[in-house]
């Protein structure tokens, strides 16, 4: 079994070079430690909407709906396009610019973290 102190450096470690993660398993104690996810460039030329709030994003209202955009959405400024529900509160995420939908960062329910990259869109 590990120490406090050797998990607390193998999280540091992690962060610090930026790993994709680390395993390990020992007598039947098993650790776990996600780490770095690159956020991928957006698209060249085009506006980034950020999210303003930390929590969790979800494409559509809910799970048998149909997302609010998808890839090749076009989207005019106050369009809702995604919400992220954020301490039990569905927070609707809007436009802040007309254009077209030309990449979406985060997958369905995955966390999101404030100014993380949501949604790239090529103005008109």
């Amino acid at each position: 079994m590990l120490t406090f102190e050797q998990i607390k450096e193998l999280i540091e470690l992690v962060a610090e070079r930026r790993l994709q993660g680390v395993e390990i398993e020992r007598s039947g104690f098993r650790l776990k430690i996600d780490g770095y996810m690159p956020v991928p460039a957006p698209a060249a030329g085009a506006h980034v909407l950020t999210s303003p709030i930390v929590g969790t994003f979800y494409a559509a209202a809910s799970p048998d709906a149909e997302p609010f955009v998808e890839v090749g959405s076009r989207v005019k400024r106050g369009q809702v396009v995604c919400i992220i529900e954020a301490m039990k509160l569905m927070n609707e995420i809007e436009s802040d610019v007309d254009g077209v939908i030309v990449e979406i960062f985060p997958q369905n329910a995955q966390a999101v973290e404030f100014g993380e990259p949501l949604f790239a869109i090529r103005t008109s």
